[in-house]
């Protein structure tokens, strides 16, 4: 039996292990969590976004006032020249949440007139885990903003990857004795 049971043990081990690599929601902006046209000159959504680390199955959550404002997902071009008429996706729910499906570099722009103009635009760049490794960081010159880095962890994902730990290392125990 306890031959059996290690392998098994190792397994549930391996997959709580691998689940501390789910995909979180980051918010834009941070705390605050408005999309809305910055307070000052000096605020920028991408030098915020460029404090995380943003990987291929994360989601990026806006939050603003429906019907008065929008997210548009748009080219490099586009958000260059904060160009409205053609997006690749529209958003106006006033909750949007984007799945990052891909690794490279994302747009965003506010659909509202002058926004954009006005600081409300995100570019960002995500990573795949798989190719982290095996290849260098994007360059700036490749993206105009350049590669995010490491966010920290919230505090509920940081409990919950715990306790997937916790409980890999119990059952792991358990099987072994």
């Amino acid at each position: 039996m306890a031959s059996f049971s290690s392998p098994v043990a190792i397994i549930f081990s391996f997959v709580f292990l691998c689940s501390l690599a789910a995909a979180n929601e980051v918010t834009v902006g941070g705390k605050s969590g408005d999309w809305k046209i910055p307070p000052s000159a000096s605020y920028s959504f991408t030098e915020w976004a460029q404090k995380a680390r943003f990987k291929v199955g994360d989601f990026i959550v806006f939050r603003y006032e429906a019907g008065k404002d929008s997210v548009l997902q748009v080219t490099q071009g586009a958000y260059k020249s904060c160009n409205t008429t053609n997006p690749l996706a529209t958003y106006t729910d006033g909750e949007t949440k984007v799945k990052l499906d891909r690794s490279g570099p994302f747009y965003f722009i506010s659909g509202a007139d002058g926004h954009c103009e006005k600081g409300q635009k995100l570019s960002l760049v995500v990573v795949s885990p798989r190719h982290r490794a095996l290849s260098p960081a994007p360059s700036p010159v490749e993206f105009e903003d350049g590669p995010a880095v490491a966010p920290a962890m919230t505090s509920g994902s940081a409990r919950l990857g715990g306790g997937f730990v916790v409980l890999g290392l119990l059952l792991g125990l358990w099987a072994w004795f």
